[in-house]
């Protein structure tokens, strides 16, 4: 019989087989290490990709609303432009009244026994001109505008007497100033 002898060095053999197992360690690390890698730079990517769609959503969702700041903006200046307009035709609605008072109270505190010949406004003050049959007519003319709610501040300019066919006449001009304009009444407040 004959029995089988191993010549070579145990050693070597050892040496070769941990060589293997480790190559295969290390190539399974190495394996593991970069399946390890793809699933974290997946799992990143995919988590990037869902803040960059957030950050899209987010961009698309300012844009809207800016877009309808804008829109209320310029609405908001429509709405300046209209109230303008109307505070304009209001303002020419009263002032087109306030003429005909303003014409109705001069008629109201003429005394009789004076002809006006001349009116001039400019800004708030008013220039008269008329003729009275006395100088007694104009100061009565004068109290009837400190009694009015429209004039205030009456004012005898000049005043001429003059004596024409046997009748005698005053020539007068005063001003009025400061044309107020009384608020009408309030209906809720009963008149």
């Amino acid at each position: 019989m004959a029995t089988l002898l191993n010549l070579l060095d145990w050693r070597a053999e050892l040496r070769e087989r941990r060589k293997r197992e480790f190559g295969v360690m290390a190539g399974g690390a190495f394996g593991a290490g970069a399946l390890l890698f793809g699933l974290l730079w997946l799992n990143a990517t995919a988590r990037l990709d869902t803040q960059n769609g957030r950050s899209e959503r987010l961009r698309g969702e300012i844009a809207e609303v800016e877009r309808k700041t804008k829109e209320i903006q310029d609405l908001e200046k429509t709405k300046a432009n209209l109230l303008a307009r109307m505070r304009v035709i209001e303002q020419l609605q009263q002032s087109r009244a306030a003429t005909v008072h303003f014409f109705d109270e001069i008629i109201n505190t003429l005394p009789e026994g004076i002809y006006i010949t001349s009116l001039k406004q400019t800004g708030k003050k008013i220039e008269i001109g008329g003729v009275a049959e006395s100088n007694g007519r104009v100061s009565s003319y004068m109290k009837n505008f400190e009694n009015s709610e429209w004039f205030t501040d009456p004012r005898l300019v000049v005043i001429t007497s003059a004596e024409k066919n046997k009748t005698r006449t005053s020539s007068f001009t005063l001003t009025v100033t400061n044309l107020t304009i009384p608020q009408p009444s309030n209906p809720d407040e009963g008149g």
